[in-house]
């Protein structure tokens, strides 16, 4: 029997296992995960009752094999939510579907609300070109930036970064307002210093042209629209997070007799000539070994290549030390109320703002991005009608000072933090508080990354070592990219394929990002 040793229990491992399981013979499947968690940065944490979603996962893929994969995991709902119930909302339930308010596992549709929240006021994300916006920004400020976006489009600079990347989309003036300071943030980095590959692989496509010809295809009914990721104005979510499809995933891999062995670090990988023989991990303080017919790593390429001892060349352990990642802190409050004016024709419940995400693009605080768990997924809060429970993203490094804050102070900081904003009054509004800590969530775009080829290309010589998720692959995927990774490495398994090309070209091919229907 082949055993398969999968390392890493988030959505490309587990899709890679639930794939090997349903579709190979004779296949011992194994895999090892450092935490106690399932589903890696797509986790879910339950927090007395309200759920937080570690990171905001929209699921909406352009890959149609990644859809069904979901649906057969997870039906659509074929009934109204709560608060569609509650707000007599109308929607495109599927006939025959779960009701969310009789059954767990399903998987809702939601509208996807994403706006920028800069200089105490809302637009949209990515900005449109609506009144709103022109009023938000004044007309002498409009202006200028029509006048700098026509610059941009005259003289086209060459992308050597992500501050061209950018500008050649977007025009110098709004560059500044919504991308320079938010990116900084972000990576700690200005743009300047980041490769344009980021704005490649995260941005897919969208410009001023993009949010343009979105915006007439809306005025012709009649056409199909073309539509970019990031336009998209529905998504699916499960009921209860991103956490209950994996767990999901899980429990169908256990009973097709799969094991998920948690709390086990992975730190040594044993190598004989070109293939990987054997992996070390360590559990509670003892070392074990697996030997291994087939090895699918996520974990970050940098440790995979700690992992393979002292005879890897010098110049790929300099690449793979150098490789820079941005780790990230999740605050967690539950509030009784939020102190902004929902101003759209949105319902909601408790007339709270309609918002999934909120991007803080001013530079004077260091809150990233705040999620509102409500409009996920009215299952998602205990009392959706009495309490708001919202998610407060911070961008940092593993071990600094932010990073090393206790739970009592992360609470103080972002407390004061919003009661600037403008958001809450003060601590009387908080009712709870919980922090959560994501090591390299953000594979980064700078330092070495500019060498990854030859990296890869020493992986690649490891016949039966398959680098699979974000991580993996040192990529900044999302979870449907990640999942297509396992795909595809699955696919070599199963039939043979020695090239593994069509793994690592997942999230690169500009048609991917810009065609869809």
């Amino acid at each position: 029997m082949k055993r398969i040793v999968i390392i890493g229990a988030g959505p490309a491992g587990l899709t890679a296992a639930y794939e090997l399981l349903k579709r190979g013979q004779d296949m011992e499947v194994i895999i090892l995960e450092e935490s106690r968690a399932i589903g890696g940065i797509s986790r879910t944490v339950n927090c007395g009752g309200n759920r937080m979603d570690i990171g905001g996962h929209r699921f909406f893929s352009k890959d149609k094999r990644v859809m069904r994969w979901w649906e057969e995991m997870l039906p659509l709902q074929g009934a109204p939510a709560y608060d569609d119930r509650v707000l007599h909302r109308e929607g495109r339930w599927k006939a025959g579907g779960p009701d969310p308010e009789k059954e767990d596992s399903v998987m809702l549709l939601r509208r996807r609300v994403s706006r920028i929240y800069y200089n105490k006021k809302f637009f949209d994300y990515p900005v449109s070109l609506k009144w709103q916006t022109i009023r938000n920004m004044g007309f002498f400020c409009t202006v200028k930036a029509g006048f700098s976006y026509l610059a941009a489009c005259a003289r086209k600079r060459e992308e050597t970064s992500l501050e061209d990347f950018y500008v050649n989309r977007f025009g110098k003036v709004l560059y500044s307002m919504f991308f320079e300071g938010y990116t900084e943030k972000l990576w700690g980095r200005h743009p300047r210093e980041i490769s344009a590959d980021w704005g490649a692989q995260r941005v897919k496509g969208l410009s001023v042209r993009a949010v343009l010809k979105d915006m007439f295809g809306k005025l012709l009914p009649g056409r199909k629209r073309e539509v970019e990721t990031s336009l998209i104005e529905e998504f699916r979510y499960p009921k209860y997070g991103p956490g209950q499809l994996w767990e999901t995933v899980a429990d169908k891999i256990r009973k097709a007799g799969g094991q998920i062995r948690l709390d086990c670090r992975v730190t040594s990988l044993k190598r004989q000539e070109n293939r990987i023989t054997a992996v070390g991990y360590e559990r509670d303080g003892v070392t074990d070994w697996l030997e291994a017919d087939e090895v699918l790593s996520s974990m970050p390429v940098k440790d995979l290549i700690t992992g393979m001892g002292g005879d890897v060349p010098e110049e790929i352990k300099r690449i793979a030390s150098g490789l820079p990642y941005r780790d990230f802190v999740t605050v967690g409050l539950l509030v009784k109320s939020l102190r902004l004016k929902n101003e759209t024709r949105m319902r909601t419940l408790r007339d709270i703002v309609p918002d999934c995400w909120i991007y803080v693009q001013d530079t004077g605080v260091k809150l990233g991005r705040i999620q509102i768990f409500n409009n996920w997924s009215p299952y998602m809060v205990e009392k959706p009608e009495e309490t708001v429970f919202i998610g407060l993203e911070y961008f940092c490094r593993e071990g600094d000072d932010f990073w090393n804050m206790s739970e009592e102070e992360v609470r103080g900081f972002a407390v004061k933090e919003l009661a600037d904003m403008g958001i809450l009054k003060g601590e009387e509004d908080v009712l709870a508080c919980h922090r959560e800590r994501v090591k390299k969530a953000y594979p980064a775009y700078f330092d070495t990354y500019a060498e990854i080829g030859q990296l890869t290309a020493w992986l690649d010589r490891c016949e039966n070592l398959y680098c699979i998720g974000r991580n993996g692959q040192h990529r900044y995927n999302n979870m449907d990219h990640s999942m297509v990774t396992a795909f595809e490495a699955v696919e070599n398994i199963i039939t043979g394929r020695k090239d593994k090309a069509p793994i690592w070209n997942v999230n690169t091919e500009r048609e991917y990002h810009e065609e869809g229907k």
